[in-house]
């Protein structure tokens, strides 16, 4: 029993903590949803004179398994899983920037620079300039992201707790989806009000207007991302409960609930 549970945990922690760092190494890349999907922009006016586009960070592509993820270590092994491989994220994620910052402060070596110094098109360019600007994000984007992701790690697990105690053991759907959708509109607006309004560098500085724009659009993402994949919720139950058994999934789950009082 006790290699099972062992078993179980490194397997999700390793979904959660690839999955957690990819995020936020791809996040600095913004796509369009419109272009992906062969359409004109939207276009939409909102808040005064800021016109709404369905743009959004790379990151949010892979997040999705995160948040699915949080929600199975909640089930099973309560707020003191999420809160243990949280911690562990944000201790990764932080050490991740700092070798990468370091990285591009060495010095190239002149014949990468020459080999690559044009595109496919045959346009000059500085490939070193290039690596910095892609791996090296902005201060307030790092702090941005690590603070909105313990937060809505924390709140997450305090919202799933809360659900269960209403519903049991049952309505996986609601207390899954419904947590998930509490926390990320937390995140979706934290992160880019750290990032871009508050500790942006004078001239760069994101309106209002903008910033609650740009969240909105992300939360609208993530929001019908957390509904389209509910049945994943279902089939990771499943197969979750049928390696461990019954009983033992039983018990899990009874402790984890038992064991998540409070929101800290």
């Amino acid at each position: 029993m006790k290699d099972k549970k062992q078993t179980l945990f490194v397997v999700l922690a390793s979904i959660f903590l690839t999955n957690a760092i990819l995020a936020e190494m791809i996040g600095i890349k913004i796509f369009s949803a419109e272009a992906t999907m062969g359409l004109p922009p939207a276009n939409i006016p909102l808040f005064g004179d800021w016109v709404l586009d369905f743009n959004l960070t790379a990151g949010v592509v892979i997040w999705p398994v995160v948040f699915i993820t949080t929600d199975v270590i909640n089930e099973y092994f309560g707020k003191k899983g999420v809160r243990k491989i949280s911690y562990l994220a944000v201790g990764c994620i932080s050490y991740a920037f700092l070798v990468i910052y370091l990285i591009t402060l060495l010095p190239p070596a002149d014949f990468w620079l020459n080999v690559n110094s044009t595109d496919a098109e045959g346009n000059p360019f500085n490939i070193n300039y290039a690596f910095k600007v892609i791996f090296r994000q902005g201060l307030g984007i790092i702090v941005g992201s690590l603070v909105a992701f313990l937060i809505g790690q924390l709140l997450d697990v305090f919202v799933f707790q809360k659900l269960r105690k209403l519903t049991g053991s049952k309505m996986i759907w609601l207390r899954a989806t419904g947590s998930t959708l509490v926390s990320q509109f937390i995140d979706s607006f934290v992160v880019l009000g750290i990032a871009f309004y508050i500790l942006a560098p004078e001239g760069s500085k994101w309106s209002l207007a903008q910033l609650v724009s740009v969240g909105t659009i992300n939360y609208i993402y993530k929001f019908g991302v957390a509904i389209l994949l509910t049945p994943v919720i279902y089939l990771a139950h499943h197969l979750i409960d049928n390696y461990l058994g019954k009983d033992l999934s039983n018990q899990m789950q009874d402790e984890a609930a038992a064991g998540s009082e409070g929101f800290f």
